[in-house]
């Protein structure tokens, strides 16, 4: 299996357009990197790929990814599909991006493929695509080899939608059956739900939300009230501590958000992340299972 980390950061990326915080000025300022919203393509053949979640991003980041370029033909694409872990805007505008490809394949919660009718229909009028619902813990076997597995891990549906509770929000488990690898990608973790232990344990890797450093971080950093709370995003600050007792397994916080400290690599933060064996990759990370 291989991977590549197309992106790194929560919504609006790193910088923001409207944001002057220490982070976001330190990148405009060249000290930083800059980040792009988070996604991830996922192989097992090395030749066709998955996208999971196709931010608004999502055309530079296919223009920075060598294996992602098309060809051999003048319109041939080694996209094969979508992987959707959710309905948030930051995860699915860049659908659009992909409206000119035919044959694409979008697995994605039964709540997010109903919230997404709309966008459905507009890219209906530009290519025939299949939208399939993705059953909680049951495994699909996808092109190229690889076995996906969708794990409900929150019910926060995004400020656009409506419709009844559910399983709104998935992690996901991808194994290959050639060489044994397990990743587990769980961008969005509103909690640490019962169970998930279990799934860290057995992945050789983890890529897990990061998206603050602590429960009140976008308030201290932007100077006024932010509802972080019910953004539905589980802090370092907790779920650091469960992250350690898992040493054997490679951990890698991802969807970073712009105010979040461990941006920096020479923050106390970063150091207490690093130094619990947990990584902080910037965009264009490679990983082979």
């Amino acid at each position: 299996m291989r991977v590549v980390v197309l992106g790194t950061a929560a919504g609006g990326g790193v910088p923001q357009w409207n944001c002057a915080c220490g982070p976001c000025a330190a990148v405009r300022a060249g000290r930083l990197p800059a980040r792009t919203q988070d996604s991830l393509a996922v192989s097992g053949d090395g030749v066709g790929w998955w996208l999971v979640n196709t931010s608004p991003d999502l055309g530079a980041q296919l223009a920075a990814t060598p294996d992602l370029a098309p060809g051999p033909g003048p319109r041939d694409t080694p996209v094969r599909g979508v992987l959707l872990t959710d309905a948030e805007l930051d995860h699915t505008l860049g659908l659009a991006v992909l409206r000119g490809a035919a044959g694409l394949r979008v697995h994605a919660p039964r709540a997010v493929l109903d919230a997404l009718t709309p966008t459905r229909d507009v890219l209906a009028t530009y290519a025939e695509w299949a939208w399939r619902p993705v059953e909680p813990q049951r495994p699909v076997l996808l092109d190229g080899g690889l076995e996906v597995t969708a794990f409900p891990v929150s019910g926060k549906r995004p400020r656009y939608a409506t419709g009844p509770d559910g399983h709104w929000v998935v992690a996901y488990r991808f194994r290959d059956p050639a060489t044994g690898g397990v990743l587990l990608y769980a961008p969005c973790l509103a909690s640490w739900p019962p169970g998930f232990d279990a799934l860290v344990e057995e992945a050789d890797v983890v890529l897990l939300d990061g998206t603050f450093h602590a429960p009140s971080e976008m308030g201290a950093a932007t100077g006024r009230p932010s509802g972080q709370a019910a953004m539905g995003h589980l802090p370092i600050a907790h779920s650091l501590p469960e992250l350690r007792r898992h040493p054997a397994t490679r951990r890698i916080y991802t969807h970073l958000n712009n105010t979040n400290p461990v941006l920096d690599p020479a923050s106390p933060e970063h150091a207490e992340v690093t130094g619990a064996g947990v990584e902080v990759v910037e965009d264009g990370a490679v990983i082979v299972l």
